[in-house]
């Protein structure tokens, strides 16, 4: 039985006919029409998340997992507003949501209606095409309407894929069911095309990197591509070119740079003029050090190239001269083709000054006693082979990227918007569609922040959450500013005292507890990761929240100072 809203059928017609086939449905009245319809097809894995907060951001980490559409459904109200945060993730993280909004007639906006705010374009910023289907069924509505959501799925996923938003009116009643197929609607397909740059362009780009002796790339967030991988580093070990990457770059070739952050604050007492490039290329999202930018900005390349599909003109150093819209893996295997062999004296300097950072930051954090630094490092040392890690913001992502990246495992984080609001139920949407190990690292306030992401049936065994207790919101120790101030318990830190343990509990997860114990966190990390551990688990951590501050500052002082 599907609804006899003639826009709610034809929707879910092209929604099968764009092979979309799973989607996330929050409960309500108003998407009654679309939940008959969606829910009467086989084609569709209907999923039911009542917080629509949550809901969106399982769905981003679905879409993650299974690296196509995913299709969110509401009701009207502020159940559209509480999807924001995850669109606005999803925009800058390039991952194709479609969002569809059940809504009233326009003509009760405003007008004391129930559930009823102005809900057309109320994600204007945050996707890539929003329509507001008619509300009227005549056959050139429909016909417009079918056009429409055509253009609009398509938008999804041509060029960078991101958000879109489909709106749609609809009059009681609302649960009018009928016994008949769905309705055939024309499909409009479209066709993606490659890029290559021109002989004469090749030509002009082959020869600026000929000419730079001190060329860098940074390859931003992005999945793991083992292609474009291979085309980079054949690029670089062509032209010399240093490749500089964090653990969510997913690239794992030996010769590429990590350690950014104390590896770029290391650089403060060098002659800069020797590391400073001649030409940067960066392609994928964003950096989480805010060291790498600071030294960009003030040593500031000659030339700065994006590499960007869709032709964003990221300018992130400052610096920016040429955007090139155009895949990376072609990119990097035709300007192979091209350029000379080049000395690799840049690279090995490179080499030589992480190898001298990396020894400190190894011998630091070997007698720091039991803290973050060195509970992180653990963990990272820990982690089992092809697991997928989802690191929480503010703290947790940054003590991470100090440790070495392990090998064969995948690293996610939102860090689009780098908000706290969403990192679990981002893991429990991902890990509902992995067969690998999901493991999310994050602080206690954030986990307690986005604890409604376990009240849904798909917590899957290969789900393992490890909260970092600091008592507080730590990262506000780490930087600048808000430690001397007279609110910084209160408003900034915010001091937790609250454990984990009895959401783990309520939710059915099994709970492992760890504190101020090298040896104990290593007993229970290897029961936690265990083959053993058949259901979703959480290990909570207790550090001491000014021993963590005073550690982390202490290594960066090494580091500058060496």
């Amino acid at each position: 039985m599907i609804s006899t809203k003639k826009h709610a059928r034809q929707l879910t017609f092209l929604l099968q006919a764009k092979g979309i086939t799973d989607v996330v449905i929050s409960p309500g009245s108003r998407n009654g029409p679309l939940i008959h319809t969606l829910a009467a097809s086989s084609q569709f894995n209907c999923r039911s998340i009542v917080d629509e907060r949550s809901a969106a951001y399982f769905a981003l980490g679905l879409a993650q997992a299974l690296q196509k559409p995913v299709a969110l459904v509401c009701s009207s109200g502020t159940a559209t507003l509480n999807y924001a945060p995850a669109v606005a993730e999803a925009f800058y993280l390039n991952i194709p949501l479609i969002v569809i909004t059940a809504d009233r007639p326009g003509y009760w906006v405003n007008q004391g209606e129930n559930q009823t705010i102005p809900q057309e374009n109320i994600y204007r910023d945050f996707c890539k095409k929003e329509i507001t289907l008619p509300l009227g069924e005549s056959e050139k509505e429909l016909w417009f309407a079918g056009r429409i959501i055509n253009e609009t799925l398509n938008a999804a996923v041509t060029g960078l894929p991101g958000p879109v938003h489909v709106n749609i009116p609809l009059e009681e009643p609302l649960h009018d069911l009928q016994e008949e197929p769905l309705p055939s609607v024309k499909v409009i397909e479209p066709t993606v095309t490659n890029t290559r740059l021109s002989a004469e362009e090749l030509d002009k780009l082959a020869a600026i990197i000929n000419r730079s002796k001190k060329t860098l790339v940074l390859p931003g967030q992005m999945p793991a591509n083992r292609d474009m991988e291979a085309a980079l580093s054949g690029f670089s070990e062509k032209t010399g070119a240093v490749v500089i990457k964090e653990h969510l770059s997913n690239l794992q070739h030996p010769q590429f740079i990590d350690g950014v952050d104390i590896l770029m604050t290391s650089l403060l007492s060098e002659n800069l003029d020797e590391f400073r490039p001649d030409l940067v290329i960066t392609l994928g999202g964003t950096f989480v050090s805010k060291p790498l930018k600071q030294f960009l900005r003030n040593n500031k390349p000659n030339q700065h190239w994006h590499l960007s599909l869709s032709g964003q003109h990221y300018d992130t150093y400052q610096s920016l001269t040429r955007v090139i819209a155009m895949d990376a893996t072609s990119f990097f295997i035709q300007l192979s083709g091209e350029v000379k062999q080049q000395n690799n004296w840049y690279a090995q300097r490179w080499k030589e000054k992480e190898k001298q950072v990396k020894q400190i930051r190894d011998a630091y954090i070997g007698q720091a006693g039991f803290c973050d630094l060195s509970v992180f490092c653990q963990i990272m040392n820990s982690l089992p082979r092809k697991s997928v890690v989802h690191l929480g913001n503010s703290s947790p992502v940054r003590y991470a990227l100090i440790c070495d990246a392990a090998n064969e495992v995948q690293y996610f984080s939102n860090r689009g918007t780098s908000g706290i609001d969403g990192t679990l139920s981002t893991a429990a949407g991902f890990a509902s569609a992995s067969e690998n190990m999901n493991i999310v690292i994050l602080g206690d306030l954030s986990f307690f922040y986005d604890s409604n992401a376990l009240w849904n049936k798909y917590i899957g065994p290969n789900l393992r959450i490890v909260v970092i207790h600091n008592g507080g919101g730590n990262i506000f120790s780490m930087i600048k500013g808000p430690g001397e101030s007279p609110a910084f318990n209160k408003f900034f830190f915010t001091e937790n005292t609250t454990s984990a343990a009895g959401i783990a509990h309520t939710f059915g997860l099994d709970y492992y507890k760890a504190e101020e114990d090298e040896k104990n966190l290593e007993a229970m990390l290897k029961a936690f990761f265990s083959k053993e551990q058949k259901k979703a688990a959480l290990l909570e951590v207790f550090t001491n929240a000014e021993i963590n501050a005073n550690r982390f500052r202490e290594l960066f002082r090494k580091v500058k100072n060496a």
